[in-house]
């Protein structure tokens, strides 16, 4: 059983804005509160993990190189403001679209858990005491399959969601936790819910 806690976070339209597909660093724009948020998350002791589906990888709208490269921009802006992600974790695959290792069904493409579960592997990490937070209802079920608390934030695609004028459509297995009106008021409300 792992030891450690941690906030699974989406990246776009979560700690960055969404942007569709963001495929050149000019559209990378962080949310104001990501910095706050993600310092609160250091400062608590828990990890800041991102997992964040990027099958434009296998569409050949980018490379794996330039996913990685978007990921340190990202902690590079994080550390000016003293804060920092522990690990990043990305699919770049996608099951109908895209061609050669890229176009599977996969284990780790949202809201299969397999980021989740790997992150709890390399990090010692106890999935029934963490938490996701993400804009789309895939991520909260992601969430819900490894006994992870699932948050939902009204950037992104968010509002569109709670409004089911998205593909993604509430079930079940995808009823958030909580909703937050960004990443700051999601990751406030994991504090108070660690100390009930």
């Amino acid at each position: 059983m792992g030891k450690i806690i941690a906030v699974f976070l989406d990246r776009d339209g979560t700690i960055n804005e969404e942007v569709g597909y963001l495929d050149s660093l000019d559209k990378l724009k962080m949310i104001p509160a990501a910095h706050e948020a993600i310092r609160l998350i250091n400062l608590s002791g828990m990890k800041a993990i991102v997992v964040t589906n990027q099958s434009g990888v296998a569409r050949g709208f980018f490379t794996e190189k330039f996913v990685r490269q978007t990921h340190e921009v990202i902690q590079t802006a994080l550390l000016e403001k003293k804060a920092s992600i522990d690990k990043f974790y990305y699919c770049p695959h996608h099951p109908t679209e895209g061609t050669g290792i890229y176009l599977q069904n996969c284990n780790c493409r949202k809201p299969s858990p397999g980021m989740l579960l790997q992150a709890a592997h390399d990090l010692d990490i106890e999935l029934g005491s963490s938490y996701m937070v993400g804009d789309r209802y895939r991520d909260v079920e992601t969430a819900k399959k490894v006994g992870v608390k699932g948050i939902l934030v009204k950037t992104g695609y968010g509002r569109e969601v709670l409004q089911d004028v998205d593909p993604d459509v509430a079930t079940a297995g995808n009823k958030p936790d909580f909703v937050a009106e960004d990443i700051l008021e999601a990751v406030k409300w994991i504090m108070k819910d660690r100390i009930k």
